[in-house]
């Protein structure tokens, strides 16, 4: 059921890196309200905690089943809620004709906005005591045996071919990126030393014997600091089907690692970010590489990004000149022009 908060982020990222908030009038708000009511339904409200949760759900690790109040889960859904109301107050001041025709269609009550709010505010996320800086993946988390991905003989990988269902189910081990999901989608609301904490704790504990998985690590290790290790999970992701690593390529190629394989140099080794309605940029070189390159669209401007050794070049083929950030500093990209800058100012 965490998809449906895919689909909620899914709006928001278009809305957020195009520019086209038109979207949400025309059909974002009616998405975003039946999601809402789907969480709202979902929730199980618990009086002596004073709390709600999301109990028997199965989050981004396929390898948990049934489990109660999975931290992303709980996180995208208090989300959503906060999401859709938020939409409700853009289209108040920017289409109230529009909020009025579609309040009448879906028949929104302020009731309605106000226990939304309510779950939001008081939505419960599990923790354990005995590691305070982690945001536990799910109740009990800590309740099963510890072991690391390293102790495993490496005969028993891939998990899902070697072991039962039953055994794989009681394992810490953890399929693909969960936590770290909700810190990528929602990453303005974790710091670094937050983000560390987490990539620190469930790395070791992730087989990634999904394709989706290498890539959010990668990036987020790219982001804390981590630059080998964003290389070997970012070359995971990009090497899945050619070294055969979860002895599945005979199934098919999986289009989810080649879009990994971007997002790992795009988002993790160049940062890119869309930060209050700014592309902004956090580039890295790894080592052993010489330079790397990507063409992209942003709102208009056709620019194709450069690193290299000792510079950047942001050359724009399309638009007008426009500002973006450069590891927080302005920086202004001419019409029809490039701008370099020494990496000895990048840093």
């Amino acid at each position: 059921i965490h998809r449906n908060g895919a689909i909620a982020h899914a709006i928001y990222n278009y809305t957020n890196y195009t520019g086209d908030t038109s979207y949400l009038g025309q059909y974002g708000f009616e998405v975003l309200v039946e999601i809402a009511r789907y969480w709202a339904s979902r929730v199980n409200y618990v009086p002596h905690k004073d709390v709600y949760m999301i109990l028997g759900v199965t989050g981004p690790n396929e390898y948990e089943n049934n489990v109660n109040n999975n931290w992303y889960t709980n996180l995208m859904a208090a989300w959503c809620l906060e999401y859709a109301q938020t939409v409700y107050r853009h289209l108040e001041q920017e289409e109230p004709a529009r909020l009025e025709e579609l309040i009448h269609q879906l028949a929104v009550t302020d009731e309605e906005l106000a226990h939304w709010a309510e779950i939001d505010q008081k939505m419960y996320y599990p923790k354990d005591d005995s590691v305070p800086d982690v945001f536990m993946q799910q109740d009990g988390f800590m309740d099963k045996e510890q072991i690391m991905v390293a102790d495993l003989d490496p005969k028993h990988l891939p998990l899902n071919q070697n072991w039962s269902w039953d055994r794989v189910l009681r394992s810490v081990f953890i399929k693909q990126a969960d936590v770290l999901q909700g810190l990528y989608f929602l990453t303005d609301r974790f710091s670094i030393e937050e983000k560390k904490k987490n990539f620190d704790f469930y790395e070791p504990r992730t087989v990634h014997e999904s394709s989706l998985s290498p890539c959010i690590y990668s990036i987020i290790a790219a982001e804390v600091g981590y630059e080998e290790k964003a290389m070997e999970l970012y070359q995971r992701s990009a090497r899945l089907d050619l070294d055969n690593y979860n002895n599945d390529t005979e199934d098919g190629l999986h289009i989810t690692s080649m879009v990994g394989s971007w997002m790992s140099i795009v988002h993790g080794f160049a940062g890119l970010r869309v930060e209050q309605g700014t592309l902004s940029f956090k580039p890295m070189l790894p080592k052993g590489w010489t330079s790397y390159s990507f063409r992209m669209q942003w709102r208009g401007h056709h620019i194709l990004v450069q690193v290299k050794q000792n510079e950047v070049c942001i050359e724009q083929n399309a638009g007008e000149a426009f500002t973006l950030q450069l590891h927080g500093e302005p920086v202004e990209v001419p019409a029809e022009g490039a701008v370099t800058i020494p990496a000895s100012m990048t840093v």
